[in-house]
């Protein structure tokens, strides 16, 4: 621990002493029940859902990812944080009402409800398998690293203490502890990223000093149609996929929703949320960019250290035990946040699904023990990243961009349109699946190079198409295929589409839970249009 000072340690000490201390009251809440733990008694109010919903997306592979993304090549990467906002406003005022009205404990359970049990196996499956690829692995590596840098510890050694830590108030109070330690973390993020902000902006001289000091490109977010990472085509038609497959179907995040008291506090919290994530631009790519005005070896290759070098070579002792605290709040919630929900998944539709007799302590024990196998296969899966991307924040992106479009494309189009049945959707979900799994095994063969395949190729095209315009043709392929199928085959029954379709109130709309939370609709709807203006400002200021 010799590159922190004593008072830094007894900052990250309190830190974790208060954290714990918080994930024990939550245990003493606790009345053992599945429902207690897995949904917090669906009993959690706007703010701390909001809160919630901000801490769980923002792991240590955005601290890391967004900021290294930041060094290499400015703010564009930020599309995807402002993007967000206005897809949490879809998860608040579309699809929250379905999910409360249905009183599902998870998103395959709903889609098993709209559609088949089969499209529920293959989203419980993808979904665990999506986590080990692009949460608990990317996460574990990229907190890892952060600790490293900055403490000295190996990357395995950090990624053991990491997931030991994490795991004891996670594993004692169940989501009631996630969500209101993540409240703590949220505040103890924000605070400690902008004070990293401010310090980086004072040493370059303010705003001009940084602009002076990288190239002009890198505040423009929109960027050509032909630009390797982020072509505005890609991120005005696929970057919204994406975030539709995480915000309004992923597990992780619409777990907060489900846990709220009732329409209007999941409505509200979404908002809330919203416009939480205008701040990751300016408290996390932003320092990248700072860090690449700084230091020379950041901007020519090491882009992915720009982060922890901020905090090791601006910092001084205590502030820098304050910003890392915020570090390893972000990689605890994102983290903790992963381990509940894989709990979810599997006891609810794995081992319930199996055994509908178990008894509630067999539910949450067979959780337990699923989340620490799936820890180890998330550390096994570390080594090959690199063969993906060695910019932690676009690895993380592509990987999704194989695996949302036909998810999306079957949640989106499925509430919109009753006449979509389980085959379609089966057929579109393996269809996405194949296609994907293909682009991955390409792209892995190809290998950091793109030497592996012949130039000219069908096979390196489609293995290194940028990855959102093939988000948007994976998703235009899925919705021709469930659209298709759905047709040539026969409609779904009622209880497939009354409650969980729009549509005539005669023949199914749930007026109830559509029109739930009357109470502060009109001040939810005007910030909702508040948000919209306000990105649409900042967009036309970095254009």
């Amino acid at each position: 621990m010799a590159r922190i000072a004593g008072v830094d340690i007894v900052i990250i000490v309190l830190y974790f002493a208060a954290l714990l201390g918080i994930g024990w009251w939550a245990a003493l809440r606790e009345k053992r029940m599945s429902s207690d733990y897995f949904l917090a008694g669906r009993d959690v109010g706007w703010l701390a859902i909001g809160a919630s919903l901000f801490a769980s997306n923002i792991g240590s592979e955005h601290l890391v990812g967004l900021a290294g993304t930041g060094a290499a090549s400015g703010l564009a990467v930020g599309h995807f944080e402002w993007l967000a906002c206005l897809i949490l406003l879809l998860l608040g005022w579309v699809f929250v009402p379905f999910y409360l009205k249905s009183g599902v404990y998870t998103m395959p359970e709903f889609l098993e409800r709209r559609y088949n049990p089969a499209a529920r196996w293959y989203l419980t499956s993808v979904s665990i398998v999506a986590y080990v690829l692009t949460k608990i692995s990317v996460t574990l590596y990229a907190g890892a690293l952060v600790i490293g840098e900055v403490t000295g510890f190996g990357m395995w050694t950090s990624a053991a203490a990491i997931v030991i830590v994490t795991g004891a108030y996670t594993i004692a109070g169940g989501l009631r502890a996630v969500i209101y330690t993540e409240v703590v973390q949220s505040v103890v993020l924000i605070a400690g990223s902008l004070l990293l902000t401010v310090l980086g902006l004072q040493a370059l001289g303010g705003w001009e000093g940084l602009r002076a000091s990288v190239p002009p490109d890198y505040f423009s977010m929109w960027k050509p149609s032909d630009h390797p990472a982020f072509p505005w085509t890609g991120i005005v038609f696929g970057a919204p996929i994406l975030g539709v497959w995480y915000w309004c179907t992923d597990q992780v995040i619409v777990q907060r929703v489900l846990a709220a008291r009732g329409v209007s506090d999941a409505r509200r919290g979404a908002i809330f949320a919203g416009f939480l994530k205008i701040l990751p631009v300016f408290i996390f790519v932003l320092p990248g960019v700072i860090a690449a005005a700084l230091y020379t070896e950041i901007r020519t290759g090491a882009s992915d250290r720009a982060f922890p070098a901020l905090v090791t070579g601006l910092l001084p002792v205590g502030l820098k035990g304050l910003v890392l605290a915020g570090m390893l709040a972000a990689l605890m919630s994102s983290l903790a946040s992963v381990f509940n929900s894989c709990s979810t998944l599997i006891t609810w539709d794995v081992y319930r699904k199996l055994r509908p007799a178990a008894t509630e302590l067999q539910l949450i024990t067979v959780g337990r023990i699923a989340t620490g196998l799936l820890v180890i296969l998330g550390l096994l899966w570390i080594p090959f990243m690199k063969y993906i991307s060695s910019q932690l924040y676009i690895y993380l992106q592509s990987v999704q961009a194989y695996i949302a479009p036909p998810i999306a494309a079957c949640f989106l189009l499925g509430i919109f349109f009753k006449r979509l049945n389980g085959p379609g959707a089966m057929a579109s979900l393996v269809t996405g699946f194949v296609l994907g799994a293909l682009r991955l095994i390409l792209e892995l063969a190809n290998g950091p190079a793109k030497t592996a395949l012949a130039d000219g190729s069908v096979w390196a095209w489609y293995a290194e198409i940028n990855f959102l315009h093939f988000a948007v043709l994976l998703f235009a392929i899925c919705t021709f295929v469930l659209v298709g199928v759905s047709i040539l085959t026969r409609p779904p029954t009622d209880q497939q589409t009354v409650g969980l379709t729009y549509g005539k109130p005669d023949v199914g709309e749930p007026g109830a839970a559509v029109h739930a939370g009357p109470e502060g609709r009109g001040r939810d709807l005007a910030l909702s249009f508040v948000l919209m203006g306000l990105l649409g400002v900042l967009w036309i200021i970095f254009a």
